[in-house]
């Protein structure tokens, strides 16, 4: 067999050399184009759905990862519904709500009655605030007098549980302030009065207002003798 001279080996050499480079280049393309690793994770990979595989970009441990949180649920004690802390949206019409429910009844149906005719007006009665258990309002005065720095200026805007007409049921604080603004106009013929210049939503029952009017307003509880029994 008569071999070929080194001239033509050479050039065949020559020939096939650039043929496989550039078949391993388009072939190392399509894999990146496709996204697939070179290399196949091993079936012992720790890598879970939705993180990277890739063996060359390790996935992050335990300690990278956001904890996870349950969700939330108050501790037995906290104060609730059953104290009178009023869920969002409750109205005057709502009886299942105990800060609602336990108003004083003649409040109540005062408040329900003045609601029926506002809402013709387009206007709703929301309740911030009603009846409240004493340990509410402790609470409520715990948080005031951090607030503003003493008792004696949280005394402004907050009473103990022996003196607040909240704990007793007679007391009622309304939103939004068109409804606050619609009482102010109409409240008394209901006998629906704003006791307080620094409350605009504090109404209470005065039975003969409807002929006599509201009484005058007290600058601030601070000022009302019903606080300092």
């Amino acid at each position: 067999m008569t071999r070929p001279p080194p001239s033509a080996r050479t050039s065949t050499f020559r020939f096939r050399t650039p043929l496989v480079v550039g078949l391993v280049a388009v072939l190392a393309a399509i894999v990146v184009a496709l996204g697939h690793p070179l290399v196949k994770p091993s079936s012992d990979s720790t890598a879970t759905p939705g993180q990277d595989s890739s063996p060359f970009l390790p996935g992050p441990s335990l300690s990278d990862r956001p904890p996870s949180h349950a969700p939330h649920r108050e501790s037995r004690g906290a104060l609730d519904e059953a104290d009178g802390v009023v869920p969002d949206g409750a109205t005057v019409l709502d009886d299942e709500v105990p800060a609602v429910a336990n108003l004083d009844a003649e409040l109540l149906d005062a408040l329900r009655r003045a609601a029926r005719n506002a809402a013709g007006d387009g206007v709703t009665f929301t309740v911030n605030s009603g009846w409240r258990s004493a340990a509410y309002q402790k609470e409520l005065l715990r948080k005031a007098v951090a607030q503003h720095g003493s008792e004696a200026e949280a005394a402004r805007w907050v009473a103990t549980a022996t003196t607040s007409p909240h704990v007793a049921g007679d007391a009622v604080d309304i939103g939004p302030d068109r409804a606050t603004d619609w009482l102010s106009e109409h409240g008394s013929a209901y006998g629906l009065c704003r006791i307080y210049r620094n409350e605009p939503w504090h109404f209470e029952l005065r039975t003969d207002a409807a002929d006599r009017g509201c009484p005058r307003r007290y600058a601030d509880p601070t000022q009302d003798p019903r606080m300092r029994q």
